[in-house]
């Protein structure tokens, strides 16, 4: 295959894993989740560092506290590094909305993630990431679920895994 058009099918496996990396938090989808990064993978939030396979039931206990959570990660940078190996850099944004008391409040963070991805048996997958976050911003008071009769657009609460509305993809 030619060089060129083989990198640009590297690039587009390794976005659609840092897609899928932010779809399966949002949806609480332990499996899909796991399907991110190698199991060995090395991992430093700051709060976790070890091995992936050790961070993913950590990672989702946190993600399950928030009844709406969001991730979009986005400016994804890839360069290859060897024909299986690609730095990969990214920004993130993320929100968790909780009810406590009464009150749906949350934060909004901003953030980094510098990868490194491996190919293995044709495969892209996660093998070491550091997250850094850059900022964090507390939201006011939030809708409770209750749709707005101006707009009454569905509001979300995933709360567990397999929600009726989630589509495996």
């Amino acid at each position: 295959m030619d060089p060129a058009l083989q990198q640009l099918l590297d690039k587009q496996a390794i976005t659609e894993v840092i897609a899928r990396y932010s779809r399966t938090l949002d949806w609480l989808d332990d499996e899909g989740q796991a399907t991110c990064y190698w199991p060995d993978a090395q991992i430093d939030y700051g709060f976790f560092s070890g091995t992936a396979a050790d961070f993913l039931p950590v990672v989702m206990a946190i993600e399950r506290q928030s009844q709406r959570r969001w991730h979009m990660l986005n400016s994804v940078q890839i360069a290859f590094t060897g024909p299986d190996a690609a730095s990969v850099e990214c920004y993130g944004l993320a929100t968790g909305i909780r009810e406590t008391d009464g009150v749906w409040t949350g934060n909004l963070y901003g953030g980094r993630y510098l990868d490194e991805f491996a190919r293995r048996g044709g495969e892209w997958r996660i093998a070491k990431r550091q997250y850094v976050m850059d900022w964090s911003v507390p939201l006011g008071p939030q809708n409770d679920g209750t749709p707005n009769p101006v707009l009454p657009l569905p509001i979300l609460e995933i709360i567990a895994s397999g929600h009726p509305m989630y589509r495996p993809m």
